[in-house]
């Protein structure tokens, strides 16, 4: 039987939610409105929401499973995430918005329409098929380490846990659309923040302090404390980091996360929102893998590494406490969910049916439609999460990886290099795209287990550079790329 002190925290986050998509349905009306709330949020929102959108689940179920089982290892993880954070708001930020603000564009695939001048809409459509694949295996990612959490919180069954998660979602981001979803995961954000700030410190402590962790783990497994973990100074064990640094690489270009540089007020708030994000980010890895190396001595031989955090909480806390970090984990995978269904819901209502088929309908139809895209969008989901329980950490980071190759090269591309054109983006992004799905099936094993994140990247990079070579790039974009850098300047 859960505690009562727990479902009444439950209850409370439940209420404050439904509160702010109440709220957020104010000025959710038209098609801005709905999918980037007006461009008017300000640094604060667009950093901490960037960040939960970023992390998910995949932070708080995956990254300290990923502690517990490998120790100081997964601190590869960290180092690619913060530099991928540093690098996304200092280098692409500024340019992305200068260029989606001149575009007026709502969505990544209005931004590279624009940008390469294709009145044809065969990067809009190429770019719909990616997102809506990837956005309906990485939601359903987060259903199932919902069905988790709740199982390991409340002793629920998988099923119902998956049940609850969805209802939360889906209706708040329903009704209040993007403005309900960025207010939403500030909560968030501030929640997980304190939540990985205190658990590690408790859990150390705990242990008896950060010398007797390591002597623990130590005993434990002596690899725990490699950097390079049990394969050591291999070809195995240096692909392995690789691997893990590559996860940062998302951040440089994923479309749930370049939509936050797009719904800024202006330039000043990515400037802004710079610190916070980086900050920010530090805190949520380096304390879930600290949380999950203080768990592996705490509590070792866990059936399920991914429920180390659940079960610290239940241990360590009064059930109050406890019932605050069942949020916590909640907050992770709603911050993501809510915003993977927004982005799939405006890749068909913006990128397909406005710009191709019927751009006629009113901002309200328009606005109505999204809200029914996005119900649709979140019951798949829910029926691939429902029959079978997966490992969170790697099937988020295939379709991370997945939706990051197709569209960070190509977008990187757009940004700094005047020679890129249309069919090279066109064939960049379905390269990325394709080639991290044929790695994971049919060379991933073989290759020790490399990250796909990385082939990904090199092949959506070479074959938009490849081609563009061979192509002619839009007229006058290299004198608009030279605006956009004075603009923010860069000159």
């Amino acid at each position: 039987m859960p505690s009562l002190a727990i479902i009444a925290v439950l209850v409370v986050y439940g209420i404050v939610l439904l509160a702010i998509g109440f709220w957020g349905s104010r000025g959710s009306g038209t098609v801005a409105g709905y999918y980037v709330a007006g461009k008017k949020l300000p640094s604060w929102v667009i950093a901490l929401s960037s960040n939960t959108t970023g992390e998910s689940a995949w932070l708080l179920l995956g990254l300290t499973g990923m502690g517990y089982l490998v120790g100081i290892h997964a601190l590869w993880i960290v180092l690619g995430e913060v530099t991928g954070v540093a690098l996304a708001w200092t280098l692409v930020g500024l340019r992305f918005k200068e260029y989606t603000d001149r575009y007026d564009s709502i969505t990544v695939p209005d931004y590279l329409e624009s940008r390469f001048h294709d009145t044809r809409h065969v990067i809009r459509l190429v770019s719909v098929v990616i997102i809506i694949s990837m956005v309906t295996a990485y939601t359903a990612a987060q259903l199932t380490a919902s069905g988790k959490a709740f199982g390991s919180f409340l002793g629920t069954s998988y099923e119902i846990g998956v049940l609850i998660g969805v209802g939360f979602i889906l209706f708040y981001t329903i009704v209040g659309g993007f403005k309900a979803v960025a207010y939403n995961d500030l909560l968030h954000g501030i929640l997980m923040f304190s939540g990985l700030l205190i658990l590690p410190i408790v859990g150390i402590a705990a242990v008896g302090g950060w010398g007797e962790l390591t002597t623990q783990l130590r005993i434990i497994d002596p690899y725990l404390l490699q950097p390079l973990g049990r394969p050591g100074w291999s070809v195995a064990g240096i692909v392995s980091a690789v691997g893990f640094m590559g996860i940062g690489l998302a951040f440089l270009g994923a479309p749930q996360l370049l939509t936050r540089f797009i719904s800024a007020r202006n330039r000043g708030e990515i400037v802004d929102g710079s610190v916070i994000a980086v900050v920010c980010i530090i805190v949520f890895d380096v304390g879930a893998v600290f949380t999950g190396m203080a768990g592996r001595v705490l509590f070792d031989g866990l059936a399920d590494p991914e429920t180390v955090l659940p079960t610290m909480s239940a241990e360590l806390f009064p059930a109050v406490c406890t019932g605050i970090f069942l949020v916590i984990v909640l907050a992770a995978i709603l911050s993501t969910v809510d915003s993977l269904l927004i982005l799939a819901s405006s890749a068909l209502v913006r990128d397909v049916v406005q710009k191709v088929f019927n751009p006629d309908l009113t901002e309200r139809q328009l606005s109505m439609l999204g809200r029914v895209t996005t119900a649709v969008i979140g019951i798949g989901a829910l029926a691939l999460a429902l029959p079978e329980v997966r490992v969170v950490f790697w099937f988020v980071l295939f379709a991370w990886s997945g939706i990051a190759s197709a569209f960070a090269p190509v977008v990187l591309c757009s940004l700094f290099w005047k020679g890129t054109t249309r069919a090279g983006a066109t064939a960049g992004m379905v390269a990325g795209f394709t080639s991290t799905v044929l790695w994971v099936l049919f060379l991933k094993e073989g290759l020790y287990d490399l990250y796909e994140m990385i082939p990904g990247f090199a092949t959506g990079f070479a074959v938009t550079i490849g081609v563009s070579l061979f192509t002619r790039p839009p007229d006058g974009a290299g004198e608009e790329m030279d605006e956009v850098q004075r603009s923010i300047g860069c000159e």
